[in-house]
């Protein structure tokens, strides 16, 4: 029980440790790099528009996933930078209307490179809050029906376009020390998909927004 309490003690002055801030600025220079690494969780926020022309009552849902990101920031100034974020996320389909007893309709994955423009203050400690707006291309690949929307439509292949949109984000960074940090940043990205689907000639579409919150937390390194 003494060892235990002793780790819990320990733990918790590590964490106190981490979580206090530095009492020195951080100060970042133009010209240094900052590279992320981070889990990100990518939450759809809109579901689709109807199956047209003949499932109307019809639609497709995008469902949530977990992914690791990478995002590379270049500090145009000591407070404006330009972030580059890499990341692809793998979204199932679900049905909706009439035909939500499916389940699991179609699946695709999303390459969705972003580009911001970032404002990171200075508040004088290890915290340096930032803010960024840009924009997005996304990319979808790796098209697939389920089964389940097979055995009602027969064969289908399903594919979407790509979409061009903006996006906003906030974070911070929390310096341990000159080089490393640890970053919780939010983003919201504009993604809509015109998706088709032909089944032995029939073809069907729809819009599919996305629209995703994007919550991450990982760590980083300035160079």
């Amino acid at each position: 029980m003494r060892t235990c309490n002793r780790n819990y003690t320990a733990l918790l002055s590590l964490l106190t440790f981490l979580l206090l801030p530095i009492s020195e600025s951080i100060a970042l220079d133009k010209g240094d790099w900052l590279v992320r690494l981070r889990g990100i969780g990518v939450i759809p926020t809109d579901e689709s528009g109807p199956i047209s022309p003949d499932l109307l009552t019809s639609g497709l849902d995008p469902q949530p996933a977990i992914v690791p990101e990478l995002d590379i920031t270049y500090m145009a100034t000591p407070n404006i930078g330009i972030e580059l974020i890499l990341a692809t996320s793998p979204h199932d389909l679900d049905g909706t209307g009439a035909i939500a007893g499916l389940g699991k309709a179609a699946e695709t994955m999303l390459l969705p490179p972003t580009l911001l423009l970032q404002y990171h203050f200075d508040t004088g400690t290890g915290f340096r809050p930032y803010v960024g707006a840009g924009v997005n291309y996304t990319i979808a690949y790796a098209e697939n029906a389920d089964r389940s929307l097979e055995a009602v439509l027969g064969p289908t292949t399903v594919s979407a376009d790509d979409s061009l949109g903006w996006a906003i984000q906030a974070g911070v960074d929390y310096h341990i020390n000159e080089r490393w940090f640890i970053n919780l940043d939010v983003k919201y990205i504009d993604i809509g998909v015109d998706v088709e689907l032909n089944s032995r000639g029939t073809v069907r579409t729809l819009d599919v927004d996305i629209n995703p919150i994007v919550v991450g937390i990982g760590f980083g390194y300035r160079f």
